[in-house]
């Protein structure tokens, strides 16, 4: 409650900023669909991937039909990513994909910006891949990603990481395609960019899977969830706003169950004085474990936040500055999620004790 409590004041303190929307409404940009596929898109046979003996998922077998809007949930470290590299082929692993009739993939990628041709201009990145109509509204599209006046001649090489990825998701923009695979495209996006990739998508007749954890953006987007948890893949039909309620209302009588299943114990086997001291002895260490976790949740999510800093103006000719950087990133987050466990797992072991 007291972690909580401190991102609640950050929150608050945080300066509200209004947004000129008034170009985004007169901007009607759309996934251009290069051909129609079958009735199915995607066919998932007993799936699975597992990092030694850390079990990611299994025994994922799914059939995605044509035009399904999917996103993909679940917590840190569940293996979200790891199954649409699965999907893609990026990654091998257990299991079968195959992809229906006139099926054409487009995936973006958490590193898609580093995949740009660093040698061409921001104009030309995005006029070698359009198409059609859409063709003669390029420049608009590249401002409502930011990109104006001479910053569109500007290249790649010379561009900061932040810019890069609006770059790579306006180019994904525009490249012809019927099945799309996002993974958080949001990652480094202002506000108004944000909004009209959601615009894009919802006019989108192709299919598309989406990772994110911006619930904002995923808001009346997709009608179908999938959610990794204990190493398997569960399906729900709702939209996110509902599937969280109805997760949240779960979760609240399951904890009611527990605790009056606890209190019955309690009454039927009272404790002796020395399981009495042990149990104090352990609530004593995991209360300790809670705080030094939350303390050192703190410190990472401050260090995380500067270094999304440094990659939004991250200068990639040094490559190897841009390299540490970028590791260090890697790094940071991972150990986040690894405290983040920690903590999770210490506050349910203190609240099955009490």
């Amino acid at each position: 409650a007291a972690f909580a409590q401190s991102l609640i004041k950050k929150l608050e303190k945080t300066e509200r900023i209004e947004v000129e929307t008034d170009n985004l409404a007169n901007l009607n940009i759309s996934f251009p669909l290069s051909v129609q596929p079958g009735k199915w898109v995607l066919n998932m046979k007993n799936l699975g991937k597992s990092y030694g003996e850390k079990l990611l998922f299994k025994n994922v077998n799914l059939t995605v039909g044509r035009g399904e809007k999917i996103s993909l949930l679940g917590a840190n470290g569940t293996g979200k990513s790891t199954l649409l590299k699965r999907i893609t082929g990026v990654l091998e692993g257990e299991g079968e994909v195959e992809y229906g009739h006139n099926v054409e993939v487009t995936y973006f990628a958490q590193d898609q910006a580093e995949k740009l041709d660093t040698n061409k201009t921001v104009f030309e990145t995005v006029d070698d891949v359009a198409k059609g109509e859409i063709r003669k509204d390029l420049r608009k599209i590249l401002g409502a990603f930011l990109f104006s006046g001479e910053t569109v001649e500007k290249q790649v090489k010379v561009l900061s990481g932040g810019e890069r990825t609006r770059l790579a998701l306006c180019q994904l923009l525009l490249s012809p395609s019927n099945f799309l695979i996002l993974d958080e495209p949001t990652n480094h996006l202002d506000i108004q960019s944000k909004e009209v990739l959601k615009k894009a998508l919802k006019s989108y007749e192709g299919t598309f899977i989406v990772v994110s954890h911006d619930r904002e953006f995923l808001d009346d987007l997709t009608s179908v969830i999938w959610e990794i948890e204990n190493s398997n893949l569960r399906v729900h039909h709702f939209e996110v706003k509902e599937f969280l309620a109805r997760k949240m209302e779960k979760l609240t009588i399951t904890k009611k169950s527990d605790s009056q299943v606890k209190t019955t114990k309690k009454e039927e086997q009272p404790s002796s004085y020395q399981e009495k001291k042990e149990l104090k002895k352990l609530r004593s260490r995991l209360k300790n474990k809670i705080n030094n976790a939350e303390k050192k949740i703190l410190e990472l999510e401050t260090k995380l936040s500067a270094l999304n800093r440094q990659i939004e103006n991250l200068d990639y000719s040094n490559e190897k500055k841009a390299y540490e950087i970028l590791n260090d990133y890697k790094i940071c987050k991972e150990e986040l999620e690894m405290e983040e466990q920690v903590w999770e797992e210490a506050v349910t072991e203190l609240e099955n004790i009490d």
